[in-house]
């Protein structure tokens, strides 16, 4: 479709075909795609933001599964294009490269579903519509943030926060095998001089370690407990997300309960995150 910002149609995919690998154990059992932060899975925060863009449905946005593939069909079910990889993660590219032909002559913006992006004034989509305005289609476009001190790599001292717009031009040439962005698009459209780089004015994290999955869910909750209806606290939870049918009986300290998580009485949990499993993650 087009969007009323740039002439050029558009399509949204959502790269979701990632292992995980930094974030185990925690997802040696679920895809890091749909690792909840703030009580909604990642994934599910990916399409909201191209939502918010006009960009809805299988038509138009695509998600790409590889590792633990049959609980990403299962979620998206109809709301999205899916493309299954078969053989395992493909990377970026390659992801995009096996779309080509659902892509069928539109420019891609893509975006990484392990990104945590918010914005305190502008909602999910109206975050990221700069990367959109006034576009011609031919020049590919990143969002960014300044590197942080000591940080290495990057794109002019910028670094990659999660979104990219890349013309057709590109993305047709594109193969159906291993690769990254970084090496087919990124670096080759820096050398010709036809990167753009797009400055992100909110938040954002790559929930990709522990750590930093952790402080994703922390920011969600904004210094309070943000906690689903259907959590039961009796004992007492302090700046944490309680997933739906969690049970707190003991304390939780800047902690996340994933949906079905327990802590039992007397049990003080203080930066960590739990699975339903009782699997304990500290970060």
């Amino acid at each position: 479709m087009t969007i009323s910002s740039t002439p050029v149609p558009v399509c949204g995919v959502v790269l979701a075909a990632g292992e995980g690998q930094r974030l185990r154990p925690l997802t040696e059992t679920l895809p890091k795609a749909l690792c909840p932060v703030g009580n909604l899975p990642l994934l599910d925060h990916a399409l909201r933001r191209f939502a918010g863009l006009g960009l809805s449905g299988p038509d138009t946005v695509a998600v790409n599964a590889a590792y633990l593939a049959a609980q990403v069909v299962a979620h998206v079910g109809r709301r999205a294009h899916l493309s299954v990889e078969p053989d395992g993660p493909i990377g970026t590219s390659g992801g995009i490269g096996r779309l080509r032909p659902w892509i069928d002559g539109r420019a891609v913006l893509a975006g990484n579903a392990d990104a945590y992006l918010h914005d305190p004034v502008r909602d999910p989509g109206k975050d990221v519509a700069a990367l959109l305005d006034g576009w011609s289609g031919e020049t590919v476009r990143m969002l960014t943030m300044p590197c942080r001190p000591g940080e290495s790599g990057g794109f002019s001292g910028h670094r990659f926060a999660g979104l990219s717009l890349i013309p057709w031009r590109y993305a047709k040439d594109l193969a159906d095998v291993d690769s990254s962005l970084v090496r087919t698009v990124w670096r080759p459209a820096e050398a010709a001089g036809e990167l753009e780089l797009i400055g992100y004015q909110g938040f954002y994290l790559d929930t990709g370690t522990p750590a930093d999955y952790l402080a994703a869910n922390l920011h969600a909750a904004g210094g309070v407990t943000l906690a689903d209806v259907s959590a039961r606290v009796t004992g007492a939870a302090t700046e944490s997300v309680l997933g739906a049918g969690s049970v707190v009986e003991g304390t939780v300290v800047r902690s996340v309960l994933w949906p079905g998580a327990q802590v039992a009485p007397g049990e003080h949990l203080v930066g960590a995150v739990r699975t339903a499993a009782g699997l304990t993650v500290h970060a």
